[in-house]
């Protein structure tokens, strides 16, 4: 045991002798410690700052008790292969069925106008199943969840608000419970707080009711409209509980062979339903500014190797003095190490900033973005990159001076051995400039790529044109009547605004992400699967709503204010569904069934309207649209869709500038009326590009860096090449060069090394667009392969090393010959 602990104390020691050594050498020369560890920080901060988004966004545990137990269950159509919510009546038989699950619950989305206590405003909510908080495993703050007596028809209105929704308007105030809050002019009795740190699902809700306590529309089993989440029991694994609930809901076929044959069960883990697919690309970034790092890495060695060739005869009396080669590589390595810890101490910082800056470039486009942060997994990981940095860099100049010939260096301070440096830095930069190609690459196919969007029609004017929310007076609300008045005179009093040309209400906008599809089928006849049925967005708006996005009508007529809840009922369609579905004839007089309302005559085609993404990457039964008169709609479906609307307004001058105006037009009829969700219909179609702008961005940052890094790289090793030449260029200008004659060679010897970094980089480019083509699904109207793209950024690498190359090779042509051959 004493043997061990000698041991232990010697090696101790010999670290804290290595490392004051370091850091007496680095004190030696501030200027390269400084350069170093500036470096570092910019790619070390780089790489903590993505990982960080990587970590919280998708790595991270769900904050519920065991979340690895939780998951989504959802409806299976299997004629079209695609999953969907389910009705409440599903829920029910499958939470009363199903063994494999210890608990189960449901929920949806939905908005509240809060008018008391307090000024009104509009407030995101979930409807849930009194077991939805046990089923999460999450504990309340204050108060308590819903009891089941709550969660069925005729029960007490309940609620359960957010921390933040009870900080303002209760002040934190624990008397708060049992006291009234009023949604939609209910009066709910507030019985539980959230703890702060709560979330679900990106949209964070500020009030939770009961799901079943009121709406009859959701006893139909056709109106598909919740999800469900379950906990697995114990000793029950996903593959089970997917056999057990495909039996469950087999039974339930044939027990409703009209509306539930050809449906199935899907079974997600919830954590997967909640990340999305944001994980390949926080992957393809945290491999970019790896290569960022790397570039980082190979210019500190190219540093060291230029300074290393100053300590070439303190190297050599070391060695005559009797210490190993291993020594010296230990005291070199420990010296990077330290370099590496300082710049990623100082990454911290850039790291810091940097994960501001993409939590700004990246609204809608990271879930759970409240997790994401300097944490101690992030802090851990920048200890380990700075580690695996500072070996990375340090061990190419540590090896080559740990076997310089001692003789040589005792002799001449080492510029014998300059060649070897030179060779090693000349690698090193064609790596970097490989590297920063390929980060060019993918930057410069991404913004082709949101460039080709933006050259894509979506259907409809976007430009002059704004869409907004308004919560009703609960005194225009109380029958389908006065909500459809109250609407039509809303509408005309923001068409008397001055600068405003259209104005209407739609309970779907596009680029919106909501989803208003459902079944249709031609004729009266119902087909034997719904399972089968083809589906079709609804769009449920006034008679001009096509004049204010600016939809060409191509065939017929749209809806009008003469088609009400008393006349035949009418639709228009989009050209889609007239080509897919009538292909043979003309559809403008055929019928079409849509359920929960009846038969409706077609009176027109309109132009298609991109639902969702400009990329086409919508699901296939999301394309096909219908149009119908919200004022048609029968009373019962008035306050479901009345909770989706929305104004959208045409004007001649700024929508931003137009708000004000607009708002004075609907506090005209009452001041208890919130206006929220105000965006342009250009925010709603440039949202649609989220998923390709973010990485975008981050690319194109990172490659500039990168390119940076690498003409800095060039720059350095054409100027040291330079000093080492003096002797050599006084001579060929005594001997007749010009200084022309001196840049050409420099020059070429920079536009050499570039050639080769462009050769391999666009090969390794080319392998790699391929792969991530392949699996992130981010490029639009380009190929990975693209060659104009591979040859503009080939020609911009050139540019960049001509240009580093340029400076110290005119600076070299204007040495006069006496003074360069006097030189050393």
């Amino acid at each position: 045991m004493d043997g061990l602990k000698v041991t232990y104390y010697r090696q101790v020691d010999r670290v804290s002798r290595d490392v004051r050594y370091a850091a007496r050498s680095l004190r030696k020369s501030p200027a390269f410690a400084a350069t170093a560890i500036l470096t570092l920080a910019l790619g070390i901060g780089a790489n903590t700052a993505i990982f960080s988004a990587l970590e919280g966004a998708v790595l991270a545990p769900l904050p519920y008790r065991q979340p690895d137990r939780l998951v989504m269950v959802l409806l299976y159509n299997r004629a079209l292969k695609y999953s969907t919510y389910l009705s409440y009546p599903d829920f029910l038989d499958w939470q009363r069925e199903a063994r494999s699950f210890e608990q189960m619950a449901a929920f949806q989305p939905v908005g509240f106008d809060l008018t008391s206590p307090g000024p009104p405003e509009h407030v995101d909510g979930r409807e849930v199943t009194s077991g939805f908080f046990d089923t999460l495993g999450v504990k309340l703050a204050l108060g308590r969840t819903f009891s089941a007596a709550e969660d069925r028809t005729g029960g007490m209105p309940a609620a359960v608000i957010s921390n933040r929704l009870w900080q303002r308007r209760f002040a934190g105030d624990r008397a708060a419970l049992g006291k009234a809050i009023t949604l939609n002019g209910t009066d709910y009795t507030l019985v539980g707080v959230l703890e702060r740190a709560f979330r679900f699902e990106d949209t964070p809700a500020e009030v939770y009711t009961t799901l079943g306590r009121g709406n009859p529309l959701l006893l139909d089993r056709t109106n598909h409209g919740i999800a469900s989440i379950a906990r697995l029991a114990p000793g029950i694994d996903m593959g089970q509980a997917r056999a057990e609930m495909s039996a469950v809901q087999e039974h339930i076929d044939q027990l409703n062979p009209a509306t539930e044959k050809g449906l199935g069960t899907s079974i997600y883990p919830l954590k997967e339903v909640l990340v999305g697919d944001v994980g390949p690309t926080l992957l393809l970034l945290l491999a970019a500014v790896g290569l960022v790092l790397l570039i980082a890495c190979a210019n500190v060695a190219n540093l060291s190797l230029a300074r290393s060739a100053g300590r070439a005869r303190e190297i050599a009396v070391r060695l005559a003095l009797g210490a190993s080669r291993a020594q010296i590589v230990r005291q070199l390595v420990t010296e990077s190490v330290l370099l590496a810890l300082a710049g990623g101490a100082s990454g911290l910082i850039v790291a810091k900033l940097g994960l501001r800056a993409v939590l700004a470039a990246a609204p809608g486009s990271l879930p759970r973005i409240e997790n994401i942060g300097l944490n101690f997994p992030v802090l851990l990981f920048a200890l380990m990159v700075s580690m695996m940095a500072g070996v990375l860099f340090g061990l190419a100049p540590a090896l080559k001076h740990s076997n310089a010939d001692v003789q040589e260096g005792l002799k001449s301070g080492g510029r014998g051995a300059t060649s070897g440096h030179h060779r090693t830095q000349a690698l090193l930069a064609v790596v970097q400039i490989a590297l920063a190609l390929v980060l060019m690459s993918g930057a410069s196919l991404l913004f082709r790529t949101i460039h080709n969007l933006w050259a894509v029609n979506p259907g409809f004017n976007p430009n002059h044109a704004i869409a907004f929310q308004v919560g009703l007076s609960p005194a225009f609300t109380e029958t389908a009547s006065g909500t459809r008045a109250a609407y039509q005179q809303l509408v005309e009093r923001i068409r008397l605004i001055p600068g405003v040309e259209a104005a209407d209400i739609a309970a779907l906008l596009p680029f919106s992400h909501e989803d208003n599809s459902g079944p249709f089928w031609r004729g009266s006849r119902q087909p034997a699967s719904m399972a089968e049925i083809p589906r079709a967005r609804y769009y449920w708006t006034g008679p001009d709503y096509l004049s204010t996005l600016e939809i060409p009508l191509l065939r017929g007529r749209f809806v009008s204010l003469t088609d009400t809840a008393q006349s035949e009922k009418v639709i228009a369609i989009d050209s889609v569904l007239a080509r897919n579905y009538f292909p043979d004839r003309d559809p403008i007089g055929e019928t079409v069934t849509v359920p929960h309302w009846g038969q409706a005559r077609i009176v027109g085609v309109v132009g298609h309207v991109e639902p969702s993404r400009l990329d086409g990457s919508a699901k296939a039964y999301d394309h096909p649209q219908i149009y119908g008169c919200f004022y048609q709609l029968s009373d019962i479906w008035i306050p479901t869709f009345r909770r989706e609307l929305s104004m959208v307004v045409r004007t001649r001058l700024d929508p931003g500038r137009m708000m004000p105006a607009i708002t004075n037009a609907v506090y005209a009829a009452g001041s208890d009326q919130p206006v929220y969700n105000v965006r342009t219909m250009q925010e709603l179609v440039s949202g649609s590009m989220a998923r390709q702008r973010f990485p975008m961005l981050l690319l194109v940052t990172f490659a500039v860096v990168a390119l940076s890094m690498a003409s800095i790289g060039i720059y350095g090793l054409i100027s040291y090449s330079t000093a080492q030449r003096v002797p050599e260029i006084g001579i060929r200008m005594a001997l007749g060069a010009t200084g022309w004659d001196v840049t050409q060679m420099l020059v070429g010897q920079g536009l050499r090394l570039a050639v080769a970094g462009i050769a391999i980089g666009v090969a390794a480019a080319l392998a790699l667009a391929r792969v991530v083509s392949s699996f992130s699904r981010l490029l639009y109207g380009v190929r990975a392969t693209d060659a104009p793209i591979f040859g503009a950024v080939s020609l911009l690498s050139i540019a960049a090393v001509l240009l580093a190359c340029y400076i110290p090779a005119r600076r070299a042509a204007r040495l006069e010959p006496t003074a360069a051959l006097r030189h050393d």
